[in-house]
């Protein structure tokens, strides 16, 4: 499968290029970035092609993976699909509930596959863990807490990007927790709290179809020794934690071996841009309560 690259950030440079070009089932075709230097740079040093119109890239490629602030994202991806490019695309998948249906629109109009990339549910023992969560059942009740340092010093942290500042935890770690809690515990049928902590940090309570609830607490302006990424659940089987650890580039490289399958054969991934759009709707309304003064 040809694919290129949109895309020239941090995570970009640390983890979708060296894993393209590495990937035994991928061509590395290109590179586009909204700084045409940054593109050269980076293409350069994985043996690839750098692109001046993004356009071009789509008509020569079969796939993409994006690597871009949310709502750019949405935008491109839109674009891509149009061009009869399968995606690999990062969480979340827009910057709005507006936005993400537009990409699942244009993924189901053009009959491509589609996979965000939920960095946990790509990691081989995250991914067993929840499967069988699952299929055990009886949850009373799950806690998440994904609390990030990118802000909390002086911010030089790589991703301390603009997007990021803008958007806060919410949108930049909420979507790993409800990647989780989802797929174990049921759709949200609505979020019945929401409330905010020190700096950007919130808190939710999330009601889920199923019969359980959860909360989540989320920021990306934890001390550096607060901060990591939790998971329990409780229930008739009794506590149990979501596994640590994982490789976010081993994680790529099987996300992306799962695009190549759903292209193959067809059929729709679990982290589809159709999942992706609903974590977006879950955002959406927990932002909506934030903005409201809702606690």
């Amino acid at each position: 499968m040809r694919i290129g690259l949109l895309g020239t950030g941090p995570w970009a440079q640390m983890v979708h290029a060296p894993v393209l070009e590495a990937h035994d089932a991928l061509d590395f075709a290109g590179v586009w970035g909204r700084r045409p230097e940054a593109a050269k740079e980076l293409a350069d040093r994985h043996g690839t092609r750098a692109y001046d119109d993004v356009d071009t890239l789509l008509a020569d490629v079969d796939a993409v993976a994006v690597a871009l602030p949310p709502d750019v994202q949405a935008e491109l991806a839109v674009r891509a699909a149009g061009a009869g490019c399968h995606l690999l695309l990062d969480k979340p998948v827009a910057a709005t509930v507006a936005g993400a249906r537009a990409v699942v629109r244009a993924a189901q109009e053009a009959r491509v596959a589609s996979v965000v990339f939920f960095t946990t549910r790509f990691m081989p023992e995250a991914a067993a863990w929840i499967a069988e969560q699952k299929a055990t059942g009886g949850w009373f009740t799950g806690h998440a807490q994904w609390l990030g340092d990118v802000f909390h010093g002086t911010g030089d942290h790589p991703f301390a990007t603009p997007w990021r500042g803008d958007k806060g935890a919410l949108w930049d770690v909420g979507p790993h927790a409800l990647s989780v809690l989802l797929p174990v515990l049921g759709d949200v049928r609505r979020v019945t709290a929401a409330a905010r902590g020190p700096r950007d940090t919130v808190h939710l309570v999330l009601d889920h179809v199923d019969g359980a609830s959860s909360t989540v607490t989320l920021s990306l302006t934890a001390p550096p020794e607060a901060a990591g990424a939790d998971l329990e659940l409780r229930g008739t089987a009794g506590v149990i934690r979501l596994p640590r650890g994982g490789d976010a580039a081993d994680a790529l490289a099987r996300a992306a071996d799962e695009l190549i399958a759903a292209a193959r054969d067809g059929r729709s991934h679990a982290c589809d841009a159709a999942f992706g759009l609903r974590v977006t709707e879950v955002l959406a309304d927990a932002g909506a309560l934030l903005a409201g003064g809702a606690r």
